[in-house]
């Protein structure tokens, strides 16, 4: 398969623009947290802890939408599955743990943002929101409109993201007013709630028995969805000298299987990060500091005892 991907060359591969965008990121968090946070009335660097979550979350970022499984996700649905779980489940819980407080409350309480927020956060609606735009995302004409336009692919996929940090706001918000979810149990039935709802979606996509989406099953579209990532002058010319036969060049799987895959891919990477926070909620509900007893008050002592 690599020998194969190489005939797209190296802007195809590696994004390179898109790596000087993470490495922007990179360097301007650095700033902001380090030498110049004096001038934002910050005494506090980061956490080590929060230069790591920050740090793998660009990593992440950079792998998933500029490496070559970007291009990937553009032949397979499989690699765009594993792509969609880690940019809209896993990203945006490394970027709310790595980027301190005080980042998230000049950016999220300011007028204009918090009324909305304050809606949008609502478990209720957070949780329909996210999981309503994923199931409308992966209807086939959602998705292979993603797939023909710049415009829409860009647009959609930020939506995405944005629900994907609004979703995790009600449990580990970093700013107080937007995180209402208080008791352990609740967060619990919140979470699992969130596993639940996005079932649909992906069973939708293991067990149909026919291709849902034209930009894996049709040459026309195929090219389309390519078009998004590889250079117009390297698609044109190898669509020109017949290089380019389909997706099957690059996969010993069919159409169908290699979709089966995708929401098998998908659901095991939700039920994986689901699990991983449920864990951490039980532990911070039963860690031996929270089921300590209070001592009992000290008897009063009487007078003339």
């Amino acid at each position: 398969m690599w020998l194969n991907l190489q005939i797209f060359g190296f802007r195809a591969l590696w994004s390179p623009y898109f790596f000087l965008f993470v490495v922007a990121l990179g360097v301007a968090y650095y700033l902001i947290t380090g030498p110049l946070r004096h001038k934002f009335g910050v005494v506090d660097k980061p956490t080590i802890k929060q230069y790591w979550f920050f740090y793998i979350g660009l990593f992440l970022l950079y792998i998933v939408k500029g490496s070559p499984v970007d291009l990937l996700t553009h032949i397979m649905l499989s690699a765009h599955m594993a792509q969609m779980a880690i940019y809209i489940l896993v990203f945006p819980i490394l970027m709310i743990k790595g980027i301190p407080k005080w980042i998230w409350e000049k950016i999220l309480l300011k007028p204009v943002v918090k009324p909305i927020l304050k809606v949008l956060t609502f478990p209720l609606i957070a949780i329909v929101l996210f999981n309503g735009a994923f199931s409308f995302y992966h209807l086939p004409s959602i998705f292979d409109l993603t797939k023909s336009s710049d415009v829409a692919h860009i647009a959609i996929h930020l939506v995405l993201l944005i629900f994907g940090f609004l979703v995790w706001f009600p449990v580990m918000s970093p700013v107080e007013e937007f995180g209402p979810i208080k008791h352990p149990l609740v967060k619990i039935f919140y979470i699992f709630g969130n596993s639940v709802l996005i079932t649909p979606a992906c069973v939708l996509i293991i067990f149909s028995d026919v291709p849902l989406y034209a930009a894996y099953s049709s040459s026309g579209a195929w090219l389309q969805a390519l078009a998004l990532c590889v250079p117009g002058d390297v698609l044109n010319g190898l669509a020109s000298t017949s290089q380019l036969s389909g997706p099957e060049m690059f996969s010993a799987l069919s159409t169908l299987e290699d979709q089966q895959l995708g929401g098998i891919i998908m659901k095991i990477m939700q039920e994986i990060t689901y699990g991983i926070i449920l864990a951490k909620v039980f532990y911070a509900w039963f860690s031996p500091e929270t089921l300590k007893i209070d001592p009992l008050p000290p008897k009063p002592i009487h007078e003339g005892s």
